[in-house]
This record gives structure tokens, C-alpha cells and sequence, in this order.
């Protein structure tokens, strides 16, 4: 089961994501980031993108998929409320597959909120927690 909140930060917002697998704690932090522009219960799946990423570990592969969407975001004027992610050991790191739907940003619809600006490594963590879930966290630049 996916689950995510927001953490106070000094002036920032951080976001936390937790899962029973480790491929649901990134799928619950990526909807953490995009409930921190919009409100993410009103997005519907009606455009789906498939993004693949790498990283030489799980904080970089946590930063390059959350930054890919951020880029979709950007440039195509989406948000995103609905992720699925596939995550698999390769020889050098890790290779992630996600497919993200969602639709473009209606401000009417969708009650923006803040700007996010970047993808940090302020505060990242990954880790299993003593209950068996994952948890994956870290502090956006708003």
C-alpha cells in the first residue's frame, strides 16, 4: 500500500513516500512531489508518459526519476497522479521503468499550489524500516 506526507523543513517542504515495496515507496514520493503543486486527487490518467531512468545507486536513481518528471512537467505542462515503477539491479547501479499518467495542469481543476523548481539530494534517504516498508524521502527546491 502507497502512502506519502509532508514533512516540515525550515522554509521548505519536504515529501516522504512509503511503500511495501521499495518500487511503491518511489511510486508514493512521486506523488508526494506533484501534491506539493496540485492538489493530486483531482488528476486524472487521461495522458500517460514511460519514463526509464539509471543510477549508480538508489539515492541517484531516486533523483533522476523524480527530476525526469519534473522535466515532463516543465515542458509539456503535465502533472502527474497516478505512477507505476519497476525497479531492477543492473551491473553498474540500478534501471528504473515508470509509466505516469496523468493530464495537463488546469488551475481551475487541479488547485495549484507551489512551484517546484528542482530535485534535491537535501534530506534524501531510502530505507526499510523496521516494520518491513520502505520509506524514500528528500527536500525539493521550491
Amino acid at each position: 500500500m502507497r502512502e506519502w506526507e509532508h514533512y516540515e523543513h525550515t522554509a521548505d517542504i519536504g515529501i516522504r513516500g512509503y511503500g511495501s515495496t521499495l518500487e511503491e515507496a518511489f511510486e508514493a514520493v512521486a506523488l508526494a512531489l506533484f501534491d506539493v503543486m496540485v492538489n493530486v486527487r483531482k488528476v486524472e490518467p487521461r495522458e500517460c508518459r514511460e519514463v526509464e531512468v539509471e543510477g549508480e545507486d538508489l539515492m541517484a536513481l531516486l533523483y533522476n526519476f523524480l527530476e525526469e518528471l519534473l522535466v515532463l512537467h516543465d515542458m509539456e505542462g503535465l502533472v502527474f497522479g497516478d505512477v507505476k515503477v519497476e525497479i531492477e539491479e543492473s551491473g553498474d547501479g540500478y534501471k528504473l521503468k515508470a509509466r505516469a499518467c496523468g493530464e495537463p495542469l488546469d488551475y481551475e481543476k487541479h488547485e495549484p499550489k507551489e512551484e517546484v523548481k528542482a530535485i534535491t539530494y537535501h534530506d534524501m534517504e531510502i530505507k526499510q524500516l523496521p516494520d518491513g516498508r520502505w520509506m524514500a524521502q528528500l527536500v525539493p527546491d521550491l
